[in-house]
């Protein structure tokens, strides 16, 4: 096995392979006067099993390009297998067409990355369960919620009610909440623009409860300021969010601080693009990546790794 990485996120890279107990691959990535991207793969690879850990964030174009560089340059070395491992997959809100001349880019993602060679995916938390299915070979998608829940069971807080902050995030939330034994209510939104959010209507009871707003992103923190505002109208006790992937710009930042929400709790999964302030908690899924690596190099079962004891 070798564990290789971009630029994209060399931290979470190194405590991956640290739980694997590998060194990463000694990879030389560098940019043409250009800006063209210029990959090699200093060590033999011939024959291994690879991962190439690159999660797909800010900035998406540079990161994508990056990994599929590399992937090409893993093929392009005979090695055996190549697992692009990404713990964003970017481009995955656009999953449809949902207006007309649109394009379908999560879908052309998938195509980029199996024309590259990737022979598996190994990601977390889609935005869509359906993108699995844009992919001919197999996908290993892994879920944050089990770091989640241990994390909210040690704080013990009583009479907690899991809240989506829209009505497509309803079926998480309720999973969430029945992992938790806690109430589930969900908010109704209207969405002015890609960054302006109004929330119109909660439906649940949420009065001197502890509340989670649970979403798969933030970027802006819109939706989730929005639907704060509506849950201390409505009584809540405390209010907190949750978010696999915190894609937090400064203005995202800027909403937060400025909201009634008291903690953001988030993953590693993606790096921090400005200073996020004491309100956000971050989670390393460094072992659970680590460990679905191993797994998946052993050719052993991962499914064991989606639930929570």
């Amino acid at each position: 096995m070798k564990i290789l990485t971009g630029t994209a996120h060399r931290d979470l890279a190194e405590r991956i392979a640290a739980k694997t107990g590998e060194k990463l691959c000694d990879v030389q990535i560098s940019r043409f006067p250009d800006g063209e991207v210029f990959v090699k793969i200093v060590e033999n690879i011939r024959g291994r099993d690879i991962f190439i850990i690159q999660p797909t964030s800010y900035p998406p174009n540079e990161n994508l390009m990056e990994l599929l560089i590399m992937i090409d340059a893993a093929r392009r070395a005979s090695a055996q297998r190549i697992t692009a491992v990404l713990p964003f997959y970017g481009y995955a809100r656009q999953d449809r067409k949902d207006q007309p001349r649109v394009p379908i880019t999560a879908k052309l993602v998938a195509n980029l990355l199996v024309a590259a060679g990737t022979s598996r995916l190994l990601t977390m938390d889609l935005h869509a369960q359906q993108i699995q299915g844009f992919f001919d070979i197999p996908v290993d998608h892994l879920y944050a919620a089990p770091v989640f829940v241990k994390y909210l069971r040690e704080k013990k807080l009583e009479n907690l009610v899991v809240v989506s902050p829209d009505t497509g995030g309803m079926k998480l939330a309720a999973t969430y909440a029945e992992m938790l034994d806690a109430g589930v209510a969900v908010v109704g939104k209207e969405r002015k623009s890609a960054d302006r959010v109004s929330a119109t209507h909660l439906v649940g009871d949420v009065k001197g409860c502890n509340t989670v707003l649970v979403d798969d992103m933030t970027s802006t923190a819109g939706t989730l300021t929005a639907a704060a505002r509506l849950l201390e109208k409505a009584g809540a006790a405390s209010i907190r969010a949750m978010v696999s992937h915190s894609l937090l710009n400064c203005k995202g930042v800027e909403r937060l601080s400025e909201s009634s929400i008291s903690e953001l709790i988030t993953t590693d999964s993606v790096p921090a693009r400005c200073d996020v302030g004491s309100r956000v908690t971050v989670l390393s899924v460094a072992e659970l990546l680590a460990e679905a690596i191993c797994r998946i190099h052993n050719n052993n079962s991962v499914t064991s790794l989606f639930r929570i004891t």
